[in-house]
């Protein structure tokens, strides 16, 4: 396994990381979320990411009855959370959203007594709330970082624009800014990581532990010939997401893709996931996967990224329509 610094923290992330959305509680069992992390963790894994509104909270009961189980050295891991949508869906009330102190504070200790763990290592807003101040954000994270409850406090799906005005605050107050920001990042979604935070990860440092790195799987090719009973676009709830996904023409750049994953002796898959970390500003990518095969093809993508040459990352390129943006 390879580790990165997350941005200009000393904090050291495993390249690759397991993350349970959609999947835990909805698509696995405790029995196979257990193998699946514990596959994860013997291969190098040291980062695994949650929220309070995935699966309504099971997610993190699920991830924190599998870290219980599997009795591992806190040390040795790091695992998140994530505050905004809450965990009651409908049934949410005023003050069980958003970024305000409120919520923010009692969000952390929800994320604690499900996951059973004392401390979170990552707590992210996961997304911008323009109805709370910036400065009651910057103030709250700090206060949970000082209580010895969140150790590093990031952003997810934030705009450049938001994160600069949270370091600026943070900056002023002398108190501690976004360390790190979770956008999507694969083939199909680039402008952020590639355009919009050049400037930050220049100035600022900011790390990143981008999600979605197949593009909700249609990069595995699975998708091809029609939805696979089982998938996740057959999961109620998901149909924009399927109105995303399936279109003609990111079929078509799925398919050509697979010509050069062939060339390289690998699957699309792992070609894909290789194609994200290769990407310097990337400190982790997060994977997400119901079999433990699914795991074991998608981890191969630490030796496939290596081979990734400047003239096959231009074929890709070609194949996308778009023009590299790093190194």
């Amino acid at each position: 396994m390879e580790y990165r610094k997350m941005g200009k923290t000393g904090l050291q992330l495993s390249v690759l990381s397991f993350g349970s959305w959609v999947t835990f509680a909805k698509q696995t069992d405790d029995n196979i979320s257990g193998k699946l992390m514990s596959l994860a963790y013997d291969n190098g894994v040291n980062f695994f990411d949650n929220a309070e509104v995935y699966a309504s909270g099971e997610s993190e009961k699920m991830m924190g009855r599998v870290l219980k189980a599997q009795n591992w050295d806190r040390t040795s891991y790091t695992v998140s959370s994530k505050v905004f949508f809450g965990w009651r869906g409908k049934q949410n009330k005023p003050n069980q959203t958003g970024l305000s102190r409120k919520h923010i504070t009692e969000a952390c200790h929800e994320a604690l007594g499900r996951l059973q763990v004392d401390y979170l290592d990552l707590f992210y807003c996961h997304r911008p709330d323009r109805d709370s101040p910036m400065e009651e954000v910057v103030r709250t994270m700090n206060i949970l970082i000082n209580q010895g409850k969140i150790l590093y406090w990031g952003t997810s799906e934030w705009m450049a624009s938001e994160i600069m005005e949270a370091h600026m605050v943070a900056k002023e107050l002398g108190l501690i800014g976004p360390a790190v920001e979770q956008p999507q990042y694969n083939l199909f979604e680039r402008v952020k990581m590639e355009r919009d935070f050049v400037t930050i990860f220049k100035n600022i440092g900011m790390g990143t532990t981008i999600w979605s790195p197949l593009a909700s799987g249609l990069l595995t090719g699975k998708y091809n010939n029609g939805i696979p009973e089982g998938s996740r676009l057959t999961l109620e709830g998901y149909e924009w997401l399927k109105d995303r996904l399936m279109l003609e023409d990111k079929l078509k750049c799925v398919k050509e893709l697979e010509t050069i994953a062939k060339e390289l002796d690998t699957t699309l898959a792992t070609l894909s996931v290789a194609w994200c970390i290769s990407n310097p500003n990337v400190t982790s990518a997060i994977l997400g996967a119901t079999k433990e095969s699914q795991l074991t093809e998608n981890l191969k993508a630490l030796d496939v990224y290596p081979k990734l040459t400047a003239e096959v990352k231009e074929r890709i390129d070609t194949i996308m329509g778009t023009k590299p943006a790093f190194a």
